[in-house]
């Protein structure tokens, strides 16, 4: 009998489908724990390369506006994320900024970069979740 594997990220996709479930599910909790568990969702996602599962994280309307192709999807798979370090948040209403430090490995030329990108999240008290509304981090920015 052969002991089962599990691939690193299936496990990832576990993880944050059940982040993704508490964050749902979760009546009695604040809006800042919510935001604190999708951040976290958010981030495990990018850090790990599941930009698919980050995908689910964007804003529903932004991603009914901007489908990502295949191609695009495809991208993705071609760069590693070396370091996302989150810095200063600012929060207004149902609104919150925070600037993020991000390196990025070139898998093909194995070249690093690092780059500061902006995130904004929503609070969507309907879905009582919050919504990333820029999409995915663009890591070709000024190439």
């Amino acid at each position: 009998m052969r002991p089962m594997r599990f691939r690193p990220a299936s496990l990832l996709m576990a993880l944050v489908a059940g982040v993704l479930l508490a964050t749902g599910c979760a009546s009695g909790g604040s809006k800042g724990e919510a935001l604190q568990r999708a951040q976290y969702a958010w981030s495990a996602a990018i850090r790990w390369g599941d930009f698919e599962g980050a995908w689910n994280l964007v804003d529903p309307e932004y991603r009914e506006q901007n489908p990502m192709s295949e191609l695009e999807l495809e991208r993705y798979r071609h760069i590693q994320v070396s370091h996302y370090r989150d810095g200063a948040a600012q929060t207004t209403g149902d609104t919150v900024v925070r600037d993020i430090d991000i390196g990025v490995v070139n898998r093909h030329t194995m070249a690093e970069r690092s780059l500061r990108y902006r995130e904004t999240w929503r609070y969507d008290p309907e879905a009582r979740s919050w919504w990333i509304t820029g999409g995915l981090p663009d890591f070709w920015r000024g190439e």
